[in-house]
């Protein structure tokens, strides 16, 4: 199978890739460096005394660690740690060279530049018409929450609990209710489309939404887990727990297709454990891709949520036939 990578726009003339950039990545070599023990200065009698016996085993391993340390840091030509040497410092060097991303004010953020939002931009294009494709309409929904909301469904606050950021003053009053800033929309959308789901013929309901999302992560690191984030979520609704299976493996096979052909990248998907499963849904399917430091990273998941959140919202259809009138809960995907 043929693979293409993300191409930038013609208008850009710099290479992706630096080399010789002299530019900073602020608070670049701090990040880089905290992985790294630096090793003690040996007394210069005791570093004589080693040098004149042509190096005992302890000082020459002092030495190299040394020698490490010198070439892991990054300077200002561009230079960038080999990443068979330090995977994580590999990666970071790269995103300061080629000027993808620089690092916000507030801890955990992050600021993309044009050359990192230009590939965002390419992603957009493609997944945007496969959506279409398939049938999706692009929507946006608030980024403010009420908490009750998320308490709804109950693995589902236990799940995101943790990570949320919360918002108690509003106007500098205190609000009679907790907003919590967008970890995900399941509530949201779920709360929505029970307003907009009355019978058979309103399904399937299926949306999509490019947003930003906030979640208070302890441990970042620019592009893998940052507090806030940019990505895409689809949300559908079906009549039965068929079209909804369909949907979740679908929507996964289109993240597989993108990651291999437009991003090329190899992935291996399958489905979440139990234990890895999105917090709320039946189940949850994956593409995971293997980094060089021999990890595992989630790249896209699809979930079919059961009637998990139709239940927690009451979404309901009616089924009208000449024997009876059934009411049933609905089935979502995102």
């Amino acid at each position: 199978m043929g693979m293409a990578v993300l191409r930038l726009p013609s208008s850009f003339t710099t290479p992706l890739f630096l080399t010789s950039s002299s530019s900073s990545f602020r608070g670049l070599p701090f990040r880089s460096l905290r992985f790294l023990s630096p090793s003690p200065r040996l007394p210069r009698k005791v570093l004589s005394a080693s040098l004149a016996s042509d190096f005992s085993t302890q000082s020459l391993a002092s030495a190299e660690q040394q020698q490490q340390q010198k070439q892991k840091q990054p300077n200002k030509d561009g230079f960038i740690t080999p990443r068979s040497q330090d995977f994580s410092a590999w990666f970071l060097d790269v995103i300061a060279s080629a000027e993808l991303a620089d690092y916000g004010p507030v801890r955990g953020t992050m600021v993309i530049r044009p050359y990192g939002y230009a590939i965002w931009e390419s992603i957009q294009d493609y997944l945007n018409a496969k959506f279409k494709e398939t049938g999706h309409s692009n929507m946006y929904f608030p980024q403010f929450i009420p908490y009750s909301f998320i308490e709804k469904e109950a693995s589902h606050v236990e799940g995101f609990s943790p990570e949320l950021a919360l918002v108690t003053i509003g106007g500098g009053k205190e609000l009679e209710e907790k907003l919590v800033v967008r970890p995900t929309s399941e509530t949201i959308v779920n709360h929505m489309f029970t307003q907009w789901i009355h019978s058979y013929r309103d399904l399937p309901l299926m949306v999509n939404q490019w947003v930003n999302v906030t979640r208070w992560e302890m441990r970042t690191k620019p592009f893998v887990r940052t507090l806030e984030f940019l990505w895409q979520e689809g949300h559908t609704a079906h009549a039965t727990p068929e079209e909804a299976e369909k949907e979740a493996l679908q929507m996964i096979y289109v993240y597989k297709k993108f990651a291999y052909e437009q991003a090329a990248i190899p992935v291996i998907a399958g489905r979440k454990s139990r234990a890895e499963t999105f917090a709320g849904a039946s189940r949850t399917y994956t593409i995971e891709a293997m980094m060089g430091d021999r990890k595992a990273l989630q790249a896209g998941t699809s979930h079919n949520l059961g009637q998990n959140f139709s239940r927690a919202f009451e979404t309901q259809v009616k089924i009208i036939s000449i024997y009876h009138l059934l009411i049933n809960f609905v089935f979502f995907s995102s």
